[in-house]
């Protein structure tokens, strides 16, 4: 998978990942009709760039393609998270800075995280 989503990109994505089955141009784009004003045809494009990227799957049903994800919200969200940490030129301060800057329920979800992880770590040493 590569590459950022932009604002409408991500906005397409959600309701793939919400819905996780494949899905038609048309059924994103009356969903996305919701809430703006947009083209059949921008919707197509918008899933063809994200399919580039990566991040959908797509398969010929009839005359149209129906998309589905690739991987998770999770997953991309990790994938931003790598990309910014790998910008830094101090990776443990920026660890820290954005470790410092989670809410009260962000930080328990990461501490459960790290619970995940070492008890993982536990299993496979015990193997």
């Amino acid at each position: 998978m590569y590459g950022r989503l932009g604002e409408l990109e991500d906005a397409v994505m959600t309701r793939v990942w919400r819905w996780n089955r494949p899905v038609t141009v048309r059924e994103v784009l009356v969903d996305l009709q919701r809430e703006r004003s947009i083209a059949y045809t921008t919707v197509m494009t918008v899933l063809d760039k994200v399919y580039q990227k990566g991040w959908l799957h797509r398969e010929l049903d009839g005359r149209a393609f129906r998309y589905s994800p690739v991987s998770t919200r999770a997953a991309y969200a990790a994938t931003l998270m790598r990309e910014a940490w790998a910008r830094s030129d101090c990776p443990q301060a920026a660890l820290v800075a954005f470790v410092g800057m989670m809410s009260p329920e962000q930080r328990a979800a990461f501490d459960e995280a790290l619970d995940i992880i070492h008890a993982g770590e536990q299993l496979v040493e015990g193997s």
